[in-house]
Parts: structure tokens; C-alpha cells; sequence
């Protein structure tokens, strides 16, 4: 089945989708200390201020459940939300160009590492990239290392209504630059 409007295509076990409640349940500074109810978890993960808290705003269609900020690195936990009381939206730290000192920047990389590597629950990993933007080499290198160690992914493209006079290229050229990169170099 096909969702209408879309291009989305739902599998024959897929239940109803839609998203009734969500509540936040923790924020956590490590791996260890994330729930642990064995209820799959879906993460979302990019660059500071490619839209991770808007994205989860706009699936879970409420304005201020993962907070958002125009100041980068505003997200520097792992944060839980609960989905119809049956799985997890995670909101992961962005990389990249955050203000914050080198030594945070070092441990939100670790914990965000020991988290893709330790929880048994991940089901998948929402890639977010930024459309209004050429290929970035840090998203690259993002994909490679999830890729490496077999983390299940799935690139979504943001800001495909943004285009940043000074880069030049149009979102759809961006992503197909994107995606013949990916073909090019990874499996």
C-alpha cells in the first residue's frame, strides 16, 4: 500500500501508524542510563541546527516537544520521547559546528557512539541532511562510521525548501550530489 500523497510504501505487517500520544520520558548522559524497557527506538541524528527537534515536532504534530533553537548544539543529551506507549523517538546531539568547548564536543561524540553501539533496541537511525547545502564531508563520515558498524540508517533530506544564495546549488541537485556520492563510495 502506498500512502496517499506519497511515496512511501507500508508493508503487509505495518500497523496504524498514526501518532496519538508521545510524552518525554529522560534525558540521559550515557548509553547505561537510557530506559530499559526493551521498546524499539528510532534515533534521530545530523548536523547541530539541520532540524532534528523540528522534524520530531512535526511527526508527532505538536509545536514544543523537542525543543528547538536557532543557536546550534541547544540538544546535548540523549533524550527519550514515548510513542503510543510502544516505542521511542530519540533525540541525539547534533555534530558539527556547535558552540561549545572541544572537550563537550569529544564526550557528546562518545556517548553518542556507546549509544548506536550498545542498545539493543535501535531500529534505525533517521540521518538527517541538510538539502540547502552542498555534500558535507562530516555527513559523509557520519554515514561511513554508522555504515561500518552495521547501524541501520536512513538519510532524510531537510530545509529541501531553503537555498542558500552564496552555496549555488538548488536542493534537488544537492541531494542528487548526495546520493551518487553514497552510491559511488559506500555499500
Amino acid at each position: 500500500m502506498v500512502l496517499p500523497g506519497s511515496n512511501i510504501v507500508i508493508g503487509p505487517f505495518a500497523g496504524h501508524s498514526q501518532i496519538k500520544q508521545v510524552e518525554f520520558v529522560k534525558s540521559s548522559a550515557r548509553a547505561r542510563d537510557c530506559p530499559k524497557d526493551d521498546l524499539p527506538e528510532i534515533a534521530i541524528l545530523g548536523r547541530s541546527n539541520v532540524g532534528k527537534s523540528s522534524l520530531i515536532n512535526c511527526l508527532v504534530r505538536k509545536k514544543e516537544v523537542a525543543l528547538t533553537s536557532k543557536k546550534p548544539g541547544k540538544t546535548q543529551l540523549i533524550n527519550h520521547f514515548l510513542v503510543n506507549k510502544s516505542w521511542y523517538i530519540v533525540d541525539l546531539p547534533g555534530y558539527g559546528f556547535a558552540k561549545v568547548s572541544d572537550a563537550a564536543k569529544t564526550d557528546w561524540s562518545a556517548f553518542t557512539k556507546g549509544y548506536f553501539l550498545n542498545r539493543d533496541t535501535l531500529v534505525c537511525v533517521l540521518l538527517l541532511i541538510d538539502a540547502s547545502v552542498p555534500p558535507q564531508k562530516i555527513d559523509l563520515d557520519c554515514a561511513n562510521w554508522l555504515g561500518r558498524n552495521n547501524v541501520p540508517l536512513t538519510f532524510v533530506f531537510t530545509k529541501c525548501d531553503k537555498m542558500k544564495a552564496a552555496k549555488g546549488k538548488r536542493p534537488d541537485e544537492n541531494i542528487k550530489a548526495f546520493q551518487q556520492i553514497i552510491r559511488e563510495n559506500f555499500k
